[in-house]
Formats: structure tokens, C-alpha cells, sequence
């Protein structure tokens, strides 16, 4: 990798401890019967862990200066398959034409600058996935992590907690890093209950809605989202069993798919 030039719109940060990487795959439970997706290749330190645990591996890098070294590196792995592109314009079924049908995990060091995006693809994707474990900024992981009240609790704590169980497994120093970045980092572990739950595209527009203006009391934005009156607005939060001058961050994931229900069997979803 000595002449290769890191490129900072692909947010290339390559993690350099060995030990790390072992425990990321740990904290993905990685065991021989699983197929794994990892987004972003990188310099495929991550990658040589995932294929000694997995069954099978397709990896997925954006960055085509990589491809020869990749493939070199490589050469006659034959439970990777290595993937050139954009992981959001890359077909669903290509990528599922690798698993056979079968379950997989997602495990990635996730460039901070496209995190989110990915996240919200996953969700709306919907693969059969058992687990997502990713490397994320300290910042966005302890956000998505955070409950009720909260200062950090927002729309992707409440999207991402109803989708799975999140748990922040370990903090990364950004000295663990090859070019270091300005911040540290975490790994976060979703297990993901989307099965259990498949109103995911309602509780996303009623969520959107409901941070839309955080200032505001929730019925004020539940009034702007659905194009209700306040005294419609009031008569949903009593239903719910909550305050009628209640703000979003107040919510639990559990109340907000309640809310949904009440919106839906009101018809204005």
C-alpha cells in the first residue's frame, strides 16, 4: 500500500491494529455458517479477518485505484467476492444473487461523510438480514444509541432502535488509523428485528415528521406533517397516554410505533 494515495472524498481511513479487527468480527459474532456483506474494502485488512471466519464474503469497494491490489491480494480466495462501486447504486439483486437466498451480516468500517445514507439504505432495503455491525463516528454512533430524553435522541435513534437492538460495543481511539482522522470512532452492533416490525416506511414519514421542527411541541408537528388540526393533533397524544404539550425527543421507540398505529387507523397514513 505504499503508493497508494489516500482520496479524502472517499473518507479512506484504513484501521491498522490487528487486534481491533479481530474484535470487530467478535463483536459481529462471526461464525463459519455466515455470509457476510462488507461495505468497503478499503486496504482489505477487515476483509482477511471476515474470510477466516465466514462462510462467505462479498465485499464491496468504491475506490477502482484498489481494484488491482485487491485483486492481487486475493487472488484465489474462493468464499470472497470482491464487488467495484458504489454500494447505493449497486442493484439489490446482484448483491443478493451472491448469498443464494440465504440470511447475511453486514460488517464495515463506514467512511464518516456517507454513513448515514448507507444506514437508511439498509433499512429501506429490505435484505434478510440477521445483523449490522459498523464502524461508525463516536459522535453518530453514541446518537443512534441514545433513548428518550436524551440530549442526542433523534430520528435515526428511533428508526434504527425500532429496525434492531443496538448495542455500542467499543470505543476507537483515531489514532487506530491510517491517515488518523480529526475524531474518535465506535462500533455499533444492530440485531436487526426488522421481521418483527414491517411498518419500517410509516415509521419513518411519522418520525421525519415528528423531529421536523425540534423546537416544537410534537403536536405542532404532527399538525405540518399530516395536515391535521390541533384538536386532531391533541387527540392523538391522548390516545397515546402522553402530555399534549409533549416534544419528540420524549417519546420511546415503543410509543412511537404505537403512534403509528393510531396515525394509520386514522387514515392519514
Amino acid at each position: 500500500m505504499e503508493k497508494f494515495v489516500f482520496k479524502k472524498k472517499f473518507g479512506q481511513n484504513f484501521l491498522k491494529d490487528d487486534k481491533l479487527l479481530e474484535d470487530i468480527v467478535a463483536d459481529a459474532k462471526v461464525t463459519m455458517e455466515d455470509n457476510i456483506l462488507e461495505i468497503g474494502t478499503g486496504a482489505g485488512a477487515l476483509t482477511e479477518k471476515l474470510i477466516s471466519k465466514a462462510k462467505r464474503v462479498v465485499s464491496v469497494e468504491i475506490d477502482k485505484e484498489l481494484q488491482p491490489i485487491l485483486l492481487s491480494k486475493f487472488a484465489g480466495q474462493k468464499n470472497l467476492k470482491l464487488i467495484f462501486g458504489d454500494i447505493l447504486r449497486i442493484g439489490p439483486d446482484e448483491l443478493l444473487s451472491f448469498f443464494e437466498g440465504e440470511k447475511f451480516k453486514v460488517v464495515a468500517n463506514l467512511p464518516y461523510y456517507i454513513s448515514t445514507p448507507i444506514l437508511f439504505w439498509l433499512v429501506k432495503s429490505g435484505f434478510n438480514l440477521s445483523s449490522v455491525t459498523v464502524m461508525l463516528q463516536k459522535e453518530l454512533a453514541e446518537r443512534i444509541c441514545s433513548t428518550e430524553n436524551d440530549s442526542e435522541y433523534g430520528g435515526i435513534s428511533v428508526i434504527l432502535g425500532v429496525w434492531s437492538k443496538l448495542k455500542l460495543t467499543r470505543i476507537v481511539p483515531k489514532n487506530m488509523f491510517i491517515p488518523m482522522p480529526e475524531v474518535d470512532s465506535a462500533v455499533v452492533n444492530m440485531e436487526v428485528n426488522y421481521p418483527q416490525y414491517l411498518k419500517l416506511d410509516k415509521l419513518m414519514r411519522v418520525v421525519k415528521s415528528s423531529f421536523a421542527m425540534r423546537r416544537k411541541t410534537l403536536v405542532n408537528n404532527l399538525m405540518k406533517g399530516f395536515g391535521i388540526n390541533r384538536g386532531q393533533a391533541e387527540q392523538l397524544l391522548d390516545r397515546l397516554g402522553v402530555a399534549k404539550d409533549i416534544r419528540a425527543e420524549k417519546l420511546s421507540k415503543e410509543q412511537y410505533k404505537k403512534l403509528v398505529d393510531l396515525i394509520e387507523n386514522d387514515k392519514l397514513l
